[in-house]
């Protein structure tokens, strides 16, 4: 792959600049003519283009205006005589990235070399993250083509039409409550309700009530009966978000759901018959929980008859990007029209981290960028132990969300999806001032 496209008709200065800048490690595709050269460029070139002004038949300054009108961003180094430099100082309003006088050091040019290509290995980035996200909204909701996101639309279109409960399986932020809607979505049930219960901040005291619902006169200080979530999701699907964290004695009751689809709300002498398909998500291993005694056995192997599991973004070879072009359209759409530009520091920190955070913490990131409030770099130094990296993270997060919102709190609290309680407990514990961020 050529680095750069060379243009000069003095044949000895041709043959030792090449030399020159082969010995320097580039990659060097050298041309006597300018209409010759002009042809040889390659759609989306990555390199730069040094040429010569005055030449016989094109020079210079025409053909600069030639790979302009081609593409506007392609990188343009002009080398003039001295005789020129207002010339050249005139091509650089008309869009040549550089020019240089004869004679010039070798060092110079390579110099201006390294800044061209590395201004157009960005414009180019930025055409691929356009592409990828105007790519990613016109398909399906669940972005990107490695192996694993495809094996896993394809299992979603298998086993919505199946109308089975299943099990969903993932880290922290890769998806799931997206993998169990286009579970519903693309099922028989869709346009039936779907109704998410998250077991997460089901306090032990509510829970019956909030699922199972309770007959008239049978809850203290509540004279009219009501109906749990699970009979609201009859017909539909109802989503167990997080069901590691059902309390034991909730899990007793679930299970008869499951297997008799039936409900026996608090103080009703009979049980009320509910259709629904279940799906639940869990982020952890829920053998090691039945092992811990925290999740009982035969829930568990009542979920267990379809499992499917969402993979993490380090796992999403190539994923990245296209996740992070997606939801740049997604910021700019809902931020305003914001000018964002592609930087090295951004596009190295999309490529190289890891995201423990999966797709929440990457999309969290390219709000940022949007904002230009993405950080350099993590707050803790990677020689730091787990738990200050972690809370380091975790901090990072909040700050972030913090920031997008000017401290609103509540609309914070959507982008985070915890709790309002372990909101304040968390920001108390890494000592974030709420009132700066409103500020």
């Amino acid at each position: 792959m050529t680095d750069v496209i060379f243009v000069e008709d003095d044949e000895p200065l041709r043959f030792a600049t090449t030399q020159a800048l082969e010995l320097a490690g580039y990659r060097v595709q050298a041309h006597g003519d300018a209409r010759a050269a002009l042809g040889s460029i390659p759609t989306d070139f990555a390199g730069a283009i040094v040429s010569d002004i005055r030449m016989p038949g094109m020079d210079g300054l025409a053909f600069l205006e030639c790979v302009r009108a081609a593409d506007p961003d392609l990188s343009v180094i002009l080398i003039t005589g001295h005789g020129d430099v207002a010339m050249a100082v005139s091509a650089l309003h008309r869009g040549a990235f550089d020019f240089l006088t004869k004679p010039f050091a070798v060092d110079h040019l390579t110099a201006s070399i390294d800044r061209a290509i590395e201004r157009r290995r960005l414009v180019v980035e930025n055409r691929r993250l356009k592409a990828e996200a105007e790519a990613a909204q016109s398909g399906s909701p669940l972005i990107g083509d490695s192996a694993a996101m495809v094996r896993l639309r394809a299992t979603i279109a298998q086993l919505a039409t199946a109308d089975i409960d299943v099990l969903i399986e993932g880290e922290t932020g890769t998806g799931k409550d997206l993998v169990a809607s286009l579970l519903h979505r693309q099922g028989p049930r869709r346009g039936k309700p779907f109704v998410t219960v998250d077991c997460e901040a089901l306090a032990d005291g509510v829970a019956d009530i909030v699922l199972f619902g309770h007959a008239a006169d049978s809850v203290p200080h509540t004279r009219l009966s009501r109906d749990g979530l699970i009979v609201t999701a009859s017909g539909g699907t109802l989503l167990l978000d997080a069901i590691e964290c059902l309390p034991l004695s909730v899990q007793a009751r679930l299970l008869r759901v499951i297997e008799e689809r039936e409900v026996q709300p608090i103080g009703e002498a009979r049980p009320v018959t509910v259709d629904l398909r279940v799906i639940a998500t869990t982020r952890i291993d829920l053998t090691a929980a039945v092992a811990a005694g925290t999740f009982r056995t035969d829930l568990f192997y009542r979920l267990d008859s379809v499992r499917l599991r969402v993979p993490p973004v380090r796992e999403r070879d190539g994923d990245a990007f296209r996740l992070f072009a997606a939801f740049v359209e997604e910021a700019q759409a809902q931020l305003g029209p914001l000018d964002f530009v592609l930087t090295d520091t951004v596009s190295r920190r999309v490529r190289d981290h890891d995201w423990p955070g999966n797709v929440r913490e990457l999309r969290n990131f390219a709000f940022d960028a949007v904002l230009g409030v993405a950080p350099d770099s993590p707050r803790a130094p990677e020689s730091a132990d787990l738990p200050t990296r972690v809370a380091a993270y975790e901090a990072d997060l909040i700050a972030a969300a913090l920031r997008r919102h000017a401290g609103r709190v509540a609309a914070a609290l959507g982008d985070l999806g915890i709790p309002r309680k372990t909101f304040y407990d968390k920001v108390a514990r890494h000592g974030i001032d709420l009132d700066a961020f409103r500020r």
